[in-house]
């Protein structure tokens, strides 16, 4: 009866200390800190993009070409780090409520298409998705084909890059 008695016992604490060892087993891979020796991976943090963020991906030429509304009006957009100011086409602007008139091409530019006459005007408003830029120095440009976001817009924004073939442009 003793021996009976005692293997119920000793199978008892067994199982005890079995399960107190699961238990810590369990409680390493829960935690933050690994087990000593153990090849445990931590997580990596997720990128969430902030709120005021918008992403435009680039055409298989590496350009990022975009819809805005210009003074209201809609207009494609080429992204151009390179030009100081925003550039509108004589089309783009009259569509945006330039009067072409009215406007002394009295500056001129160099372009990646050679020289070109030039009159500054600002943009009342900027609009690309939710974002929303006023009073954006800019400027007609005689014999231009694509309108362009330039310097002028992208300086105001709190930011802007361009990675893996994405602009991210966050306000």
């Amino acid at each position: 009866m003793i021996g009976w008695a005692l293997r119920w016992a000793l199978l008892c604490c067994g199982l005890a200390v079995l399960g107190v060892g699961l238990l810590h087993q369990t409680a390493g891979f829960l935690s933050d800190a690994a087990p000593i020796g153990s090849r445990a991976v931590k997580p990596q943090p997720v990128a969430i993009p902030p709120a005021n963020t918008t992403i435009f991906t680039a055409d298989n030429h590496g350009h990022v070409i975009l819809d805005a509304d210009v003074n209201g009006a809609p207009v494609r957009l080429l992204v151009d780090t390179g030009a100081s100011l925003m550039s509108l086409t004589p089309a783009d602007a009259r569509a945006a409520g330039i009067d072409l008139a009215g406007l002394a091409f009295s500056g001129r530019v160099q372009t990646a298409n050679g020289g070109a006459r030039m009159a500054p005007v600002t943009l009342r408003e900027v609009r690309i998705g939710q974002m929303s830029v006023y009073d954006v120095p800019a400027a007609v440009l005689e014999n231009l084909n694509v309108s362009l976001l330039g310097m002028s817009f992208l300086g105001r924004l709190q930011g802007y890059e361009m990675r893996d073939g994405k602009l991210t442009m966050t306000w």
